[in-house]
């Protein structure tokens, strides 16, 4: 088939490179979104998959908004018969996606119907899911509802950071939306209606929802700080400033501190829950760069009985 791919960020460069090496499709195009300020000079930048589509020889799309009548009218001309999309990031009006015959298809990083929304993988491991996984499934105007193609399960390790999975992810759901282009074309796939029970929701992670909250379990602070690493980071507050919090360890028999409650050893700093402790690993005071807790803690000189999120 003729295929025009929709992506934009790092994550969406791994389906790109399939569909490119699979040899059976042309990637005649790329959408993505538009340059965007970077850096500390705030030059602009394109995103990861123009750069690997220029760096292909591949025609880059850049519209402001994907219902732009020039972006439309190129669209029509290049006459796709399937548009593979993944983390594009704009909504795309019923104008485009009635171009081509085959629809556009997305990969999804979660079993649908389960955490339609921007962040399901973050969603997935603040939530406690053991697994999860990847869906291929035709776009409609609904949020992530469309019929599915095809799904590849993952497990989620109880140290996995969204950044570990969604890796892992974009490797195992590349294969997954090249197979998924192969079965359209030869007309042994179809797609399948998502249950309607089921449906859970993934927003964006706003600065706001990484806020840790101790008085929550030791467990739901783990997954808060692993579901927001690296982006957009949980953080408390430490006298008065933002603390960023990069990594914890759960500890089951340290029980005997306050929520927020901090006490500090040789090479360990411990923090309350609502339950028991966790020990703070890694943490990224303001204005700093990361570092290990210990350290920041020594810098700090922190008495005993201090609190996080005071």
């Amino acid at each position: 088939m003729k295929l025009v791919f929709a992506g934009t960020p790092e994550v969406a460069v791994p389906a790109l490179d399939a569909l490119i090496a699979s040899g059976r499709h042309e990637v005649a195009a790329v959408v993505t979104r538009p340059d965007a300020p970077a850096g500390r000079g705030r030059r602009l930048v394109a995103s990861p998959v123009a750069q690997r589509a220029e760096e292909a020889g591949i025609e880059v799309l850049k519209p402001a908004k994907p219902r732009d009548e020039d972006f439309l009218a190129r669209l029509r001309e290049i006459a796709p018969d399937c548009c593979p999309v993944v983390a594009y990031g704009a909504l795309l009006p019923r104008v485009a996606l009635d171009v081509p015959a085959h629809g556009w298809v997305n990969l999804h990083f979660s079993l649908l119907p389960a955490w339609r929304g921007a962040a399901p993988v973050q969603h997935a491991i603040m939530a406690g899911d053991e697994i999860t996984g990847a869906s291929t499934f035709l776009i409609e105007e609904g949020l992530d509802s469309g019929p599915v193609y095809g799904t590849v399960t993952e497990e989620i390790r109880h140290t996995d950071t969204s950044g570990d999975l969604l890796t892992r992810l974009a490797f195992a759901g590349a294969g997954l939306l090249s197979a998924t282009m192969d079965g359209i074309e030869d007309g042994t796939l179809k797609a399948v209606p998502q249950p309607a029970d089921g449906v859970t929701t993934a927003p964006k992670i706003t600065v706001e929802l990484a806020h840790v909250d101790w008085s929550a379990p030791a467990l739901r602070v783990d997954r808060l700080v692993r579901g927001c690493t690296p982006a957009p980071g949980a953080w408390t507050v430490f006298r008065g400033e933002r603390l960023k919090l990069i990594q914890v360890a759960p500890l089951p028999d340290h029980s005997d501190l306050a929520p927020g409650e901090l006490a500090v050893g040789k090479n360990n700093v411990y923090a309350g829950t609502g339950s028991y402790a966790v020990e703070l690993l890694w943490v990224q005071a303001q204005g700093k760069k990361p570092m290990r807790a210990a350290d920041w803690a020594r810098g700090v000189r922190i008495p005993s009985g201090e609190r996080l999120g005071v």
